[in-house]
C-alpha cells in the first residue's frame, strides 16, 4: 500500500517563488536583501547557489567564505582561508560540502565541510592559477583549468585527477546540461572547443573559431574596438539549460557573445545599455587571460552575466556603477550588426560583478561589494534599457 504523499511546505512569505513563469516576472525583479561584507575595500569574487536553491555561497576578496540562506533572506556564517585565499568556491551536490580554488601558497584546489570548517580532501596537480572550476551537473566529478595550459577531470571521492588536457590557455570550461560536454574556451586562440566527456582523450569533436567574428559590421565599424577584432577579453562560459545556447561573458565594451551551442554561430552580440558606454576599466574584474582590461580590473570575478533558468533570458551588469541589465535571447536581433539590445533594465544603487541565477526559483544574486538578493515585486512596472 502506497504511504501518503507528502507535501512540502511553501517557501516563507516574501521569500523566492517557484511557480512564476520567468517571462512574467523577469521585469518585475528588484533587490530585496543587502548584505555588506566586512569592509569598504572586500569584493564577492564568486556565487554559487547548491542544488535546492536554499543556500548561497560567496568567496571574497578578504579571504573568507560567506555562507546565506537564500530562502530566508539571511546570513549563516562566515569561513575563512586566510592561509590559502578562496576563489571560484563551488556547491558540492550536498549542500554541507563545497570546492574552491586557492589563491596563494599553492595552486591546490580544496574540498571543505561547511558543517565543521574541515578539509576533506586536496586536489593537487595544478601549477599555475586556477582560473575555472564546474560542478559535474550528474555525479560528483567536476573540471578545472588553470594557466598552466590544462584542464584536469576529478572526482571528489580521488585526490588524483581521473584526466588531463594539454591546451594552448584553456581559462574558461564547463559543463553541458546533460554533462556529456564539456566547452572549453581558449582567449589567445579565439576558440571554442568542445569534447565528448566519455573521451575526452580523443581530440574535440567540434571546434569553434570566433576569429571569423572580426568580420561583423558592428565590430569592424566600432571604434571601440581599435582594431583589436573581436572580444577576446573573456569572463564566462556557460550553456543555457535547455543546451542550445552559449554565452561567452567579455569585459568587452562590445558586449557578450551569444552562440548556437551546436554550430558555434553567432546568435546575438549582446550590447550593454549606451549610458553606461564606453566601459570604465577601472571598475571592471579581472579576466582569468591577460587583457588591456584586466590590467586595470579590481578584483577577480566569474564574469558578470548569466543564464536564466528557463534559458530565454540573459541577466548580466550595465557595465555601470549601478543596475542591471536583461536581454531576451528570443528577442529580435539587427540583421545587419546581429546586435541584441537589452530587454529592460533592472535597478539597482550598487555595481553588478558577479550575478547567479537560483536553479530552483525565481530569484537572482548579484555582488561587488555587497551580496543583493532580487526577488519578483508585483507593481513595479518595467524600466527601459
Amino acid at each position: 500500500m502506497a504511504g501518503p504523499i507528502v507535501v512540502p511546505p511553501p517557501p516563507p512569505p516574501g521569500g523566492p517563488q517557484a511557480t512564476q513563469k520567468t517571462s512574467d516576472v523577469i521585469g518585475n525583479l528588484r533587490p530585496t536583501k543587502l548584505f555588506k561584507l566586512s569592509n569598504p575595500t572586500t569584493y564577492a569574487t564568486s556565487l554559487s547557489f547548491d542544488d535546492s536553491g536554499e543556500f548561497l555561497l560567496a568567496a571574497c576578496s578578504d579571504e573568507s567564505l560567506q555562507l546565506y540562506n537564500a530562502k530566508e533572506g539571511r546570513a549563516l556564517k562566515t569561513l575563512f582561508s586566510k592561509k590559502y585565499g578562496a576563489h571560484l568556491a563551488r556547491f558540492t551536490h550536498h549542500s554541507q560540502s563545497i570546492v574552491y580554488a586557492s589563491t596563494k601558497t599553492d595552486d591546490t584546489i580544496r574540498y571543505l565541510s561547511t558543517h565543521d570548517n574541515q578539509f576533506l580532501r586536496y586536489f593537487k596537480g595544478h601549477t599555475a592559477p586556477v582560473t575555472a572550476l564546474a560542478l559535474c551537473p550528474a555525479s560528483d566529478t567536476f573540471i578545472s583549468g588553470s594557466l598552466d595550459n590544462t584542464v584536469r577531470l576529478w572526482s571528489l571521492s580521488s585526490p588524483s585527477p581521473q584526466g588531463k588536457l594539454n591546451l594552448a590557455t584553456p581559462t574558461l570550461a564547463t559543463y553541458d546540461p546533460s554533462a556529456t560536454v564539456i566547452a572549453i574556451a581558449s582567449p589567445s586562440t579565439s576558440s571554442i572547443l568542445l569534447y565528448d566527456l566519455r573521451n575526452y582523450d580523443k581530440p574535440p569533436f567540434a571546434t569553434f573559431d570566433l576569429r571569423a567574428l572580426d568580420s561583423l559590421p558592428a565590430i569592424m565599424a566600432s571604434p571601440l574596438a581599435a582594431g583589436a577584432g573581436a572580444p577576446r577579453d573573456w569572463t564566462k562560459l556557460e550553456f543555457s539549460n535547455d543546451g542550445k545556447s552559449l554565452i561567452v561573458g567579455t569585459n568587452n565594451t562590445l558586449g557578450h557573445l551569444l552562440l548556437d551551442a551546436f554550430s558555434g554561430e553567432l546568435k546575438a552580440l549582446l550590447v550593454r545599455p549606451p549610458q553606461y558606454l564606453p566601459l570604465n576599466p577601472s571598475s571592471l574584474r579581472v579576466t582569468p587571460w591577460p587583457s588591456s582590461s584586466s590590467a586595470v580590473g579590481t578584483a577577480a570575478g566569474q564574469g558578470d552575466v548569466c543564464f536564466s533558468a528557463d534559458g530565454r533570458y540573459v541577466v548580466g551588469g550595465s557595465g555601470g556603477d549601478r543596475d542591471a541589465a536583461v536581454w531576451d535571447v528570443q528577442g529580435p536581433v539587427d540583421e545587419e550588426t546581429k546586435t541584441l539590445a537589452p530587454l529592460c533594465s533592472l535597478p539597482c544603487k550598487s555595481r553588478v560583478g558577479v550575478v547567479e541565477w537560483n536553479p530552483r526559483y525565481n530569484m537572482v544574486a548579484t555582488a561587488d561589494r555587497e551580496v543583493v538578493f532580487w526577488l519578483p515585486e508585483d507593481g513595479v512596472g518595467i524600466k527601459p534599457p
